[in-house]
């Protein structure tokens, strides 16, 4: 008879356990940090949310053992932390660029423009919304509204919000990006 594995995958590291550097004997302070706020929380499903934003925090973004060290001590199944961690936007998946810059394409921004600027932002710099640039430096990213529809379309950033921008204002502050890292 044929056994059956659980996971086609290989386990690179056994889930729930802290990642160590390699060389390294004391596991990943990070995870120290998830320890203790799963504990402040008594282990409780219903403070996921809470837990997954101090892991974002900790690491800058839910790598996948992050998740699965989260599922093991919540005793949860993956699927539901991943599906969690994926249904907020506010939780990434993948390392952040050095800068951020928001398109918001909520039915003001959209109606105004703000196609037009993620359009022109995509070709700008050869990256989706979602994505981040090869070399780490801009993350475009899209939200359904940041509340600033009386100057749509509006892009934030890196956390200061910018209305009434256009393809190519948004494209000119991606440039000014782009130049200050050439310097």
């Amino acid at each position: 008879m044929a056994s059956v594995t659980p996971s086609s995958k290989p386990a690179s590291k056994p889930a729930g356990k802290p990642a160590t550097e390699k060389g390294a004997s004391a596991p990943d302070k990070r995870f120290k940090v998830l320890d203790i706020t799963m504990k402040r929380n008594q282990y409780r499903q219903d403070a996921l949310i809470e837990i997954l934003h101090k892991a974002q925090e900790a690491f800058g973004y839910l790598e996948e053992d992050v998740l699965e060290y989260i599922a093991h001590h919540l005793k949860l199944p993956l699927s539901r932390v991943y599906g969690v961690a994926t249904f907020y936007h506010l939780f990434s998946l993948k390392p952040s660029g050095a800068h951020t810059c928001v398109v918001c394409l909520g039915t003001a921004c959209y109606v105004k423009g703000g196609g037009e600027v993620l359009k022109a932002l995509e070709e700008k710099t050869g990256v989706e919304a979602g994505e981040t640039t090869a070399d780490g430096q801009v993350s475009l990213v899209t939200v359904r509204c940041i509340g600033a529809c009386g100057i749509a379309p509006a892009v934030v950033y890196d956390g200061k919000v910018s209305g009434q921008q256009t393809a190519e204002t948004a494209c000119e502050h991606i440039a000014e990006w782009q130049e200050g890292e050439k310097e």
